[in-house]
């Protein structure tokens, strides 16, 4: 059970980003040469800061904010991502999903 809790916690996590995300859409064109790379730069920011925000010890991880902020204005200097209506049903499945994920990944115990 001490390796299942992990693992249910991640998949819960993904399933979250995936109902929270498919209503995302990132588009590119062939015109301004800059908007492809302030997508490109979106999209490895956001990465990035979350990647430094989960392994950087906590003293470093204001860091990872400040990579997450770079590429959300980066998003919207490109104009590129299109948001889709979300249901407010589908928006807190994915957020219970998240929260709830996350806290088996990261304390190892069932939440409930």
């Amino acid at each position: 059970m001490r390796l299942l809790t992990p693992l249910i916690g991640f998949a819960l996590m993904i399933l979250g980003i995936y109902f929270l995300g498919k209503n995302i859409f990132f588009t590119t064109s062939a015109y301004p040469w800059w908007r492809g790379i302030a997508a490109d730069l979106s999209v490895l920011s956001l990465a990035v800061g979350v990647f430094m925000l989960v392994f950087l010890p906590s003293g470093a991880k204001s860091a990872g904010w400040v990579a997450i902020a770079f590429g959300i204005l980066c998003v919207f200097a490109s104009s590129r991502a299109i948001l889709n209506p979300t249901s407010l049903w589908q928006f807190l499945v994915s957020l219970l999903a998240m929260g709830y994920g996350y806290q088996m990944l990261t304390t190892r115990r069932l939440p409930f």
